[in-house]
């Protein structure tokens, strides 16, 4: 018996990709595939969705900005709030600038740091609430 799989087609048309589709139909499906390649994210866009998210998945970073989704705060401040040394802690805080995600101030002799927009903070809470749902 030989089966020709619509994937092994080298085509790009409309017709072979609709074909695809009927593979495993949604019954409410009335839109061709063309829309919904549309919505895919773009190579471009998905790494840099992941490497957002990678910079996220240090804790050090996470517990900097639950503090700094409270109130800003100078360096100082924060090294003593989260128990960490200055450095460790201006390290992080350059890394999370530099992804725009926290902004800076200086007052006088100090930096105060801050999140950037209410994205990120948006962002944060979601997390929180998603895991807080889960617990």
């Amino acid at each position: 018996m030989n089966i020709s799989s619509p994937l092994k087609n080298n085509s790009t048309t409309s017709e072979t990709k609709i074909d695809l589709l009927k593979c495993h139909p949604h019954p409410l499906e009335t839109e061709p595939l063309e829309v919904f390649q549309a919505q895919i994210l773009s190579t471009d866009k998905a790494q840099r969705m992941a490497e957002f998210f990678s910079l996220l998945g240090d804790s050090n970073r996470l517990r900097i900005l639950s503090v700094l989704a409270q109130q800003e705060l100078c360096v100082c401040d924060l090294a003593a709030t989260l128990n960490m040394g200055e450095s460790a802690v201006s390290h992080q805080l350059r890394t999370l600038r530099t992804m725009r995600l926290v902004s800076s101030e200086k007052r006088g002799r100090k930096v105060f740091y801050r999140l950037l927009d209410h994205h990120v903070l948006e962002l944060y809470q979601s997390v929180t609430e998603h895991l807080d749902e889960m617990d």
